[in-house]
């Protein structure tokens, strides 16, 4: 099936979300619609999955003007939306997730498990999936939830896929198995929509590209004839900033010394030093250790083997309240499950690791918390309306100032980053690249844990590799390098 989108206008009020955007999209291809958070790529996908209407515009599929009441028509004719948050229910069998709001049933009423299941077999035999239909989903891993979606989409005759930042939260592997489902799609020639903010994989499994900026289509063509240098520029319309970073590292006092500390099956016999003013490096593949490693040094994941020093003294660390008081900082990896509360407004989001140091007699002094806050606001540039806003009113890029913003308000001498930019677009990358090599002139010791070589290239100043729960080699300099990185961290 083709697309084509033409002249699509969207208006909020005196927002000007879509200003006559056009996108078009081939039989069996995948195509990356990029953009910064804000650029108008969820409104264009709305409108296309019938959940918004343009004010402006017409939508072709094969030739034919079609329009979307609702989600409902858009799915019927053969697009459909997985987002980012799967709609799959963890407590039922895959094939009852197949066939969610459109159950057989036998003539009697009751569900017709059977047939649901062998329905789901046949698709999964059709495409190669070693997966059992009777399988519990909460026993699946990030990757099979994907797939299983894909195959929800397959079993409704979708001819186009919607993918929202599809890879945001799997591993290496699990990405790898996601895209040989993608080219197998290709095969059957579903096209693809791919939203993502990985540029990597953008020229890995796409065919062609369009950039929207601020409601503007500023560019599309093919992969092949392009880089990820120029698209990033086309996406935030300025050069970004590529390399190692150039600043001069001035070294204060060693913050932390881990030794031979150790905590099976997650690490062992983890040896290091971070000093005030260095960011340091943590890098492998996912399930190496590192997160459970600095979780550990945060009070988080109770008792290890091994001794921790923190400005030089030992100490045994039990909890994150007795982390907090030593001045240690923690960013958790994954920030809509650790980082914020969904229920909470900004400004509690933002300063929940002070409050306690702002009661008087049991009272919040809200003053005090304000104003730490809009000093944070203010350091980090973070764009919102008003601090009693939803957290999740902001783009990712924000919300992760905000998780950085109660950290900071605590003024910690160490703090660890874990995953600093998962899901964030490439201009608030480089806002937060900005923030942390600004903190680290200031006298911060920062960890930072990441599987990208490349945020540890420009990041840091030195780096570890973990392989299998030990710390391989430390690189630095020329040696910080794509290929010895991943050379180490797969045991070479």
């Amino acid at each position: 099936m083709n697309l084509s989108m033409k002249g699509i206008v969207k208006s909020f009020g005196a927002n000007d979300v879509l200003k006559s955007v056009d996108f078009n999209l081939n039989e069996g291809e995948i195509c990356a619609l990029l953009g910064e958070n804000g650029a108008g790529k969820s409104t264009l996908m709305n409108i296309l999955g019938g959940v918004l209407s343009a004010d402006k515009g017409t939508i072709e599929l094969d030739g034919k003007p079609v329009s979307f009441a609702n989600p409902a028509q858009s799915l019927s004719a053969g697009i459909a939306f997985i987002h980012q948050e799967l709609n799959l229910i963890n407590d039922l069998p895959v094939y009852e997730n197949m066939f969610i709001g459109r159950e057989i049933k036998k003539r009697s009423g009751f569900l017709d498990h059977k047939a649901m299941y062998q329905k789901t077999k046949e698709l999964f035999d059709s495409m190669g999936l070693e997966i059992d239909p009777g399988t519990m989903v909460s026993s699946l891993d990030a990757s099979f939830k994907q797939i299983v979606e894909i195959s929800r989409a397959l079993m409704m005759n979708a001819s186009i896929i919607i993918m929202d930042e599809p890879t945001t939260s799997l591993t290496d592997p699990e990405i790898e198995r996601v895209f040989d489902m993608l080219r197998m799609l290709k095969q059957q020639k579903v096209a693809v929509i791919f939203i993502s903010h990985k540029l990597r994989e953008v020229m890995e499994i796409c065919d062609r590209y369009t950039v929207l900026r601020d409601g503007v289509l500023v560019a599309d063509g093919y992969v092949k004839d392009t880089s990820i240098p120029e698209i990033a520029r086309h996406m935030v319309g300025h050069e970004v900033k590529t390399g190692t970073s150039s600043r001069e590292v001035h070294l204060g006092d060693e913050v932390l010394r881990l030794e031979n500390l150790t905590q099976e099956p997650y690490f062992r016999n983890v040896s290091l030093k971070v000093h005030a003013g260095e960011v340091l490096g943590i890098t492998g593949l996912l399930g190496d250790g590192r997160s459970e490693l600095f979780r550990t040094v945060f009070g988080a994941e109770g008792k290890y083997q091994g001794k921790i020093y923190v400005n030089g003294k030992p100490v045994t660390m039990t909890s994150t309240q007795q982390a907090l008081g030593l001045g240690i900082g923690y960013l958790p990896r994954n920030r809509k499950e650790n980082g914020i509360i969904k229920d909470m407004d900004i400004l509690e989001n933002g300063s929940i690791v002070t409050m306690p140091k702002t009661t008087k007699f049991g009272l919040i002094r809200a003053g005090e918390l304000l104003k730490q806050f809009r000093t944070q606001r203010k350091n980090l540039q973070i764009k919102m309306e008003n601090e009693t806003d939803s957290i999740t009113s902001l783009s990712g890029g924000n919300q992760q100032k905000v998780v950085l913003a109660k950290w900071l308000s605590a003024n910690p001498k160490l703090l660890i980053l874990d995953n600093p930019t998962q899901g964030v677009d490439v201009g608030a990358k480089e806002e937060i690249y900005d923030i942390i090599l600004r903190l680290a002139d200031e006298g911060v010791a920062i960890v930072v844990l990441c599987s990208e070589a490349q945020e540890i290239i420009r990041l840091c100043d030195r780096a570890l590799v973990m392989y299998h729960g030990t710390v391989r080699a430390e690189v630095s300099g020329e040696s910080m390098n794509e290929h010895e990185m991943m050379r180490l961290a797969t045991g070479g």
